[in-house]
């Protein structure tokens, strides 16, 4: 494959080259490289469910397709959902938009490195984007108390949750994601993005949407393409009460859905068992690959509950050199996460793909990683590297420190609850103009990188003489509900200062004190809504499960649609 291939990527912003790109720019003919980037299902459609696509190319590109709202009526069926509560789009990313424009007023709270456009969208609108890092000493897990103090410190009106997360696969339990959504109700809107969920086998209903219909201000979205692997057909929907859904439904183009996206959902009815077997061969892969790739030394793998997994290379490797060498002398295609921000280019998110495809992966790896040491991508001791990706002083200081921040900063105590000057991930450094700041800051943009500082020698923290009983923190701590299994960090970490945050905790989550209404900058008209209420232009419990005159399937579902269970455990059969 020709070296011009990888210029593609320096002119795509945030994301990586189209496949079609890639092929046209090789001038190779044949199948494109191994896809390791694009999060696709790999099993589903299978080849029967082609081959009658193929059969039906010619009418199915010739005629105009049918209106939204009976393709939005068929899907709705097949989840057992009313259709009042859902708005289908062409693809997530253009709900995103109309989200941005409609529901979102002048700030949006986002958990960083995510999805890029649920940063780049409302900046392009000119709002104000609150961007919350996730530490990479934590294993990029997000604390949610410490995201809503964050919320309210700032006053922002829109909070985004991706769950899983994209690109480390991070997962909340919708126990503690329910808890989170009830604190947020005095905000204007919560979104929770589940394009992956499906991937998910954390928990056997992990989806929120059922709780999202019966509250006022929550959207959960979700993507048709990732999980049925077809990312070119361009469709997915969201869930919400009926306000919000027609709202943003009232605004889409009466053909928005292409007539692929239309017959893809009608032949979804009678292959639930073939996709349920797809999302159960993807999570036995997850596990398998995982497996492969921890075992190359200083490679670190996060914990996932997406379809891709999120590693760090070994000190000294830079990912564009890893990314360019894998395509270009392999034919292997990786996404190098240095253009996502709150990340790096040492850093990959890699899609879970097959056997065969993940030996010629990890054979790839090993070769450029450790081959030779004239060709390597891991330097020698001592050795520098370049740098070319825009977080390039990032990536220094992650490596000369493994990972745990900069000395000097470490062992200094975090600053008073909900302040936005939270460290930058992987670097304890705070982020730019994330100084105490009242609910009407200024925008957040796009982090500048700060230049490595002078460090000075790395004893930072003095051996106290053995005692009894050592403890990390001083003073009596309580003890936290049980955690979830602790993300991998392969360096030894100093012992944290004290820090005046909860420790992160599944369950149960601690809501934050009502802010009063004086003290909101947009305080909203009514508060949150009692149970067995319907909420402002929401439902109540009886009319989600097809009662009181919203048109509902009933439990038992259509016939046709054998083997889909509800969207709350959609695939859990497999």
């Amino acid at each position: 494959m020709s070296g011009n291939v990888t210029s593609l990527f320096r002119g795509t912003a945030a994301h990586s080259p189209s496949m079609a790109a890639l092929t046209r720019e090789s001038g190779e003919a044949g199948a494109g490289p191994v896809d390791f980037c694009i999060p696709c299902n790999p099993y589903f459609p299978t080849p029967a469910m082609f081959e009658e696509m193929a059969g039906r190319l010619r009418d199915i590109i010739t005629y105009y397709p049918s209106s939204a709202d009976t393709i939005t009526a068929e899907l709705c069926g097949l989840l057992e959902l009313p259709p009042q509560c859902v708005a289908m789009g062409n693809g997530s990313t253009e709900l995103i938009t109309w989200i941005d424009h409609l529901l979102v007023r002048d700030s949006l709270a986002v958990p960083v490195p995510t999805f890029g456009r649920w940063t780049d969208q409302p900046m392009e609108t000119g709002k104000r984007v609150d961007m919350f890092p996730l530490q990479e000493s934590a294993g990029f897990a997000l604390d949610l108390a410490r995201y809503a103090e964050f919320v309210r410190a700032r006053g922002t009106r829109t909070v985004v949750i991706c769950n899983p997360n994209n690109p480390d696969g991070g997962y909340l339990h919708k126990q503690a994601l329910v808890q989170f959504m009830d604190a947020m109700a005095d905000r204007d809107l919560v979104v929770i993005d589940e394009s992956f969920l499906e991937f998910a086998d954390a928990e056997a209903e992990p989806s929120v949407v059922r709780e999202a219909m019966l509250r006022p201000n929550v959207v959960v979205l979700r993507s048709l393409g990732k999980n049925f692997g077809l990312h070119g057909i361009r469709f997915g929907y969201l869930v919400a009460n009926p306000a919000l859904a027609g709202r943003v439904r009232a605004m889409l183009p009466k053909w928005n859905l292409n007539s692929f996206a239309e017959h893809v959902v009608f032949m979804l009815r009678d292959h639930g068992p073939e996709y349920a077997q797809s999302l159960h061969q993807v999570r036995r892969d997850r596990l398998e690959m995982a497996g492969r790739l921890s075992a190359l030394p200083g490679l670190t793998v996060y914990p996932s509950q997406g379809n891709f997994l999120f590693v760090r290379l070994p000190v000294g490797a830079e990912g564009t050199v890893v990314r360019d060498r894998m395509l270009t002398e392999h034919r292997i295609l990786v996404r190098e996460c240095g253009n996502k921000i709150g990340s790096s280019s040492r850093f990959l998110r890699l899609v879970v793909r097959p056997q065969v495809d993940v030996h010629r992966l990890v054979s790839g790896l090993e070769q450029v990683l450790y081959g030779s040491r004239r060709g390597a991508a891991v330097p020698g001791p001592a050795t520098g590297t370049g740098y070319s990706s825009g977080t390039a002083a990032v990536d220094r200081l992650v490596s000369e420190t493994n990972g745990a921040g900069m000395r000097a900063l470490a062992a200094q105590p975090a600053g008073p609850p909900g302040l936005a000057a939270a460290p930058a991930a992987g670097t304890g450094m705070p982020l730019p103009a994330a100084v105490p700041v009242a609910p009407a800051a200024a925008t957040v943009g796009p982090m500048p990188m700060p230049m490595p500082m002078p460090v000075p020698a790395p004893q930072q923290v003095p051996q106290p003489a053995p005692v009894p009983q050592p403890a990390p923190y001083p003073g009596p701590v309580p003890v936290p509900h049980p955690a979830p299994a602790p993300r991998p960090t392969p360096d030894p970490l100093p012992p944290p200062a004290p820090a005046p945050y909860p420790a992160p905790a599944p369950a149960p989550y601690p809501a934050p004190a009502p802010v009063p209404a004086a003290a909101a900058p947009h305080p909203m008209p009514a508060g949150p809504t009692p149970p067995g209420v319907p909420a402002r232009g929401g439902l109540t419990a009886a009319q989600v499960r097809g009662t009181d005159g919203l048109e509902s399937v009933p439990a038992g579902g259509r016939p046709a649609s054998r083997g889909w269970p509800d969207p709350a455990g959609m695939g859990r059969t497999g």
